[in-house]
């Protein structure tokens, strides 16, 4: 979670959505946006929260996808550092 932005990865999550990705909520909104390359899968965010989460994924994108590949093997996944 940053700046009032909470995202999360589901366990075997890929039967859902066929590519890797990651769910965001801000207050009332919620998005599915692909790894790495952040295309918004469905729903929407704020803009201003969208480019957040975008620049977070940038600089978290091997980290991302790593923890992508633990997910869909149901192993535990690696914290990884909030937007600062």
């Amino acid at each position: 979670m940053f700046y009032g932005i909470v995202v999360l990865m589901f366990f075997d999550d890929a039967r859902r959505h066929k590519k890797p990705h990651i769910h965001v909520q801000y207050q009332e909104d919620e998005a599915v946006i692909g790894l790495p390359d952040g295309k918004v899968l469905g729903g929407s965010l704020p803009p201003a929260k969208l480019r957040l989460v975008l620049a977070w994924i940038e600089i978290h994108k091997d980290e991302l996808m790593a923890d992508w590949n633990l997910a869909v093997q149901l192993q535990p996944l690696f914290r990884i550092d909030p937007l600062k």
